[in-house]
C-alpha cells in the first residue's frame, strides 16, 4: 500500500515538472515572437473641409498579418475639453469631424490576437499626434426648428477676432444649397445669426449647415467650419393645444393635445410636463394628468409644455401653454354643483323614457286624428251653409224692425199735436 502511495506522488511531481516545462518553453516561444514583432505605429492627418482623416500604418508583414488577428485602439479629445472618446477599430483610418473645436490629440496602438483563442499575442506602445487646425472665431453655436418650417441659428464672435471679418451661412439639406434669407447683427454690424423661414425639412434626412469667415478687407474667402444636424433633435415644438380641464370623481383631469411636428406625431414619441400652482413637475407621457384635491385653493393653474423624447433624443423642450384655471374660489362648487344636479336629472330622465315606454304615452300623443264619417262631412257642410245664410237674415230682419220703429213713433206724434193745439185754445 506505501509503494502504491508513493508511486502515485511521484506521477503528480512529474505531471506538474512537464506542465512547468511546457508553459517555460510556449512563454519563450511567444516572447521571441513579442521580440520579432517590435511593433509601432505612424500617424498622419488629412484635411478635408470640417473633416480630419487620421490614418497610421505599421511594421507588420504580410505573413504576420494573416497569421493574427489585428485590431487598433484610438483614444482623442478635442482642444479645451476634457471628455476623451476610445474606440476599438480594425480599419487603419478614422474621420473626425471637427465641428468648431480647434484641434485635438490622439494617440493609436496596435494589438495582435491569436485568430483560435482570442488571447492577446503582442501590443504596440501607445503613438500620439496633435492636429492643430486654423483659429476659430466664433463659439455657442445654436441652432433650432420652430414652427414646423422656420429654421434659425445664433453663434458668437470671439474677441480675439480680426475686425475686418464678416460671417457668412448657408445649409444643404436633400442635395440642396440655401443661403441664408435674413441676418441678425450686433451693434457692430456683425453677424450674429440668421433666420429662415418656409423651409420643408425631410427629419430623416441631416442638415449640414456651413459657415464662412470672409475677410471684408480685401474681400479674400477665409476659413470654413461646418456642422451637422439631425432635424429633429434641434426642433423646438409649439406648446400643447386645446388644454382644458374636467371634474372626475372629486379630481380635475386635465387634458391637452400633442402640437404639430416635422417628424413621427405618434403618442409614444412624445413627453410633458405639468406644472400646477404650489406643486412639483410631473413628467407625463399620456394625454392627461389627474390631480387629486382636498380643499378647493384660492387660485389654481396648470400648465402643459412637451419634447421629443422616446422616439429621437431631444432636449429642447417648447414654452409652457396658456395658463389654464383649475378653479378660483367659486369654480369647483360650480363643477361639484352641476355634478350633482346632472346625476338626478340624467336618472329623471332615463325614468320618463321607461314610463313612457311602459304605458304608451308616446303612441298616445302622437296617435294621428281618424277621418270623419260621410254623415258627419253632411252635417259639417249643412251647418257652414246656414252659418254663411245667417248674416243676410239678421240684416233683413234689421230694416224691418227700424222701419216698423219709425211708423209707431209719427202716430204717437199726431195725437200729441192735438193736445197741445187744444190747450192753447183754452188760454
Amino acid at each position: 500500500m506505501a509503494c502504491v502511495t508513493a508511486i502515485s506522488v511521484l506521477l503528480i511531481l512529474s505531471f506538474f515538472q512537464c506542465k512547468t516545462l511546457f508553459s517555460a518553453i510556449l512563454a519563450s516561444g511567444q516572447e521571441d515572437i513579442k521580440d520579432a514583432l517590435r511593433l509601432h505605429n505612424i500617424l498622419w492627418a488629412t484635411k478635408n473641409d470640417s473633416r480630419v482623416i487620421l490614418s497610421w500604418s505599421n511594421n507588420l508583414t504580410k505573413e504576420e498579418t494573416r497569421k493574427y488577428t489585428v485590431k487598433y485602439i484610438l483614444i482623442y479629445k478635442f482642444f479645451n475639453t476634457t471628455k476623451e472618446k476610445k474606440e476599438r477599430l480594425e480599419e487603419k483610418e478614422k474621420i473626425i469631424h471637427l465641428k468648431l473645436h480647434s484641434g485635438f490629440n490622439a494617440k493609436v496602438k496596435t494589438q495582435l490576437f491569436a485568430k483560435e483563442t482570442e488571447d492577446i499575442i503582442k501590443e504596440s506602445d501607445w503613438t500620439e499626434f496633435t492636429y492643430k487646425a486654423p483659429p476659430v472665431y466664433i463659439q455657442n453655436l445654436s441652432c433650432i426648428i420652430y414652427n414646423i418650417s422656420f429654421f434659425n441659428c445664433t453663434w458668437n464672435i470671439k474677441a480675439e477676432a480680426p475686425e475686418d471679418i464678416q460671417i457668412f451661412t448657408s445649409y444643404r439639406h436633400v442635395g440642396k444649397v440655401f443661403a441664408c434669407q435674413k441676418y441678425i447683427k450686433n451693434a457692430r454690424k456683425k453677424n450674429i445669426g440668421c433666420n429662415m423661414r418656409e423651409i420643408h425639412f425631410q427629419p430623416s434626412r441631416k442638415i449640414n449647415l456651413n459657415i464662412t469667415v470672409r475677410n471684408l478687407k480685401n474681400g479674400s474667402r477665409g476659413l470654413s467650419y461646418y456642422k451637422a444636424f439631425t432635424p429633429q433633435t434641434i426642433e423646438k415644438l409649439n406648446p400643447p393645444i386645446n388644454v382644458s380641464v374636467s371634474l372626475e370623481n372629486r379630481s380635475i383631469k386635465i387634458h391637452w393635445k400633442p402640437p404639430p411636428t416635422i417628424g413621427s406625431a405618434r403618442k409614444k414619441c412624445f413627453l410633458y410636463q405639468v406644472k400646477i400652482t404650489d406643486h412639483k413637475i410631473v413628467n407625463v407621457t399620456a394625454e392627461n394628468y389627474k390631480y387629486s384635491f382636498h380643499k378647493p385653493e384660492k387660485k389654481c393653474a396648470a400648465q402643459v409644455r412637451v419634447k421629443k423624447e422616446i422616439c429621437i433624443a431631444n432636449k429642447i423642450w417648447s414654452e409652457w401653454s396658456e395658463p389654464v384655471f383649475i378653479h378660483d374660489e367659486k369654480t369647483v362648487d360650480i363643477l361639484l354643483l352641476s355634478l350633482s344636479l346632472l346625476c338626478p336629472l340624467v336618472f329623471l330622465g332615463g325614468l320618463m323614457i321607461y314610463a313612457c315606454r311602459r304605458y304608451r304615452c308616446l303612441e298616445v300623443i302622437t296617435m294621428p286624428v281618424p277621418h270623419p264619417s260621410d254623415h258627419i262631412k253632411t252635417w259639417l257642410a249643412d251647418e257652414t251653409h246656414h252659418q254663411q245664410h245667417m248674416p243676410m237674415q239678421m240684416e233683413t230682419h234689421s230694416e224691418v224692425t227700424l222701419g216698423t220703429l219709425e211708423e209707431n213713433r209719427d202716430e204717437n206724434i199726431q195725437p200729441q199735436k192735438c193736445l197741445k193745439e187744444f190747450v192753447l185754445e183754452d188760454l
